[in-house]
């Protein structure tokens, strides 16, 4: 794009700070105890996103930012609210002091807390950050920022940020688990993840932008997701671990697919093109795998975290879980239907128009097969070292 001159030297610098300040934000997020710093980090994640969201600074670019900062907002002040209940609650445990909001701490007394304080501040932290999650009905900021959002920073987005906010509600989760049993986190998890993963279908269906299709993706598989964690079960736990996971590498992997034809195309209306394997051979045959990937079939590696999670639901027992996952299951169906129908057209088709043969660049091309090199691996074997984080994460949320 710079080359193109598209963009200017110095918005380019711009661009890269504000891109390092989220990684930042994210990673805060992550190894972060304090449960409010890490409210503030999440709420940082917008502020230095927004700005990325309308880098063009044309007239759909910044509306899909101001929107994205609006919902986003509203939402994290909900969660805020959720902060300060679990603060409330806990110090009459710990005290007014600064442990009263250290998740380790937090988590080793959430029994003795206040249940009706925990049951309301678990709901306003699953609408806050469910809102950030991209979790329906509240993720209607998602599509509009994915899709004009640089490539890179919507491969973020959907790959590591809607995880990040996902990762808070699953520490609350816990914590409220813990308090008042498991039964109504779950049945609020279990909820929203199957809105979520509804809600997308018909956008699937329809979706004429490729960007927008790959954003609606993201809503159902973060629904997945929360249906994993809130079937409770051994293996679909594991399985929605497992599935985060998948999902951040594929997801990131069709983004950066997006972004090299977005460079080559101009433009990210479906319609307009055909042909992507003939007139990018090398970004047309990983594309054609990550959408075989992220589409769950057999044997790429969302195939199997969708697996563990669905027949963990049938191996319930539970009458309310064995309905969600039957309406779970034609659910998938349905959103591969639309998601491989128009894919299809779009890299088999007859290719039209004048554009030119040959990828745009070989350092595209290397960013790509380093993730597609992640998604073929743990399409057959997981990791020691992954398998291990796996395990201990799992540890935690069913000891809850």
């Amino acid at each position: 794009e710079l080359h193109d001159c598209r963009i200017s030297e110095k918005k380019l610098q711009w661009y890269y700070f504000l891109m390092h300040m989220f990684i930042f934000t994210m990673l805060l997020v992550c190894v972060i105890n304090n449960l409010g710093v890490m409210w503030v980090a999440i709420e940082g994640t917008t502020l230095a996103t927004t700005f990325l969201v309308g880098f063009y600074n044309k007239k759909q670019h910044q509306e899909a930012a101001w929107k994205y900062i609006i919902l986003c907002t509203v939402g994290i002040t909900l969660a805020l609210f959720g902060v300060i209940l679990t603060y409330h609650s806990a110090k009459g445990v710990l005290g007014e002091i600064g442990y009263a909001l250290n998740w380790s701490d937090l988590r080793t007394v959430a029994d003795k807390f206040e249940p009706h304080l925990m049951k309301l501040a678990f709901l306003f932290i699953l609408v806050g950050y469910g809102t950030k999650a991209g979790l329906a009905p509240m993720h209607t900021w998602l599509p509009d920022a994915h899709s004009q959002a640089p490539s890179p920073i919507s491969a973020l987005f959907s790959g590591v940020l809607i995880n990040c906010s996902m990762y808070g509600i699953i520490r609350y989760h816990i914590l409220t688990s813990k308090c008042v049993g498991s039964d109504y986190s779950c049945t609020l998890l279990m909820i929203f993840g199957l809105v979520s993963v509804i809600v997308s279908i018909p956008f699937i269906l329809v979706q004429k932008d490729y960007k927008r299709l790959l954003a609606f993706s993201s809503v159902e598989h973060i629904g997945f997701i929360a249906l994993g964690i809130g079937f409770g079960g051994m293996y679909s736990v594991y399985g929605a671990e497992l599935h985060t996971f998948n999902h951040a590498v594929t997801k990131s992997l069709l983004f950066f697919c997006a972004g090299n034809l977005f460079l080559k195309y101009k433009t990210t209306e479906m319609e307009n093109i055909k042909g992507v394997i003939k007139t990018l051979p090398v970004t047309g045959t990983i594309l054609a795998i990550g959408v075989f990937a992220i589409t769950g079939t057999p044997p790429f590696n969302i195939f199997v975290s969708e697996f563990l999670v669905l027949a963990d639901g049938f191996h319930s027992g539970n009458l309310f879980t064995i309905v969600f996952t039957c309406i779970l299951i034609v659910c998938i169906t349905l959103i591969f239907v639309g998601f491989i129908y128009n894919m299809y057209r779009m890299i088999f088709g007859t290719p039209t128009g004048d554009v030119p043969k040959g990828e745009t660049s070989k350092f595209t091309i290397a960013a790509m097969l380093f993730l597609l090199f992640f998604v073929l691996i743990i399409s057959f074997y997981v990791p020691p070292l992954l398998r291990e984080v796996l395990r201990n994460i799992y540890d935690i949320v069913r000891n809850a």
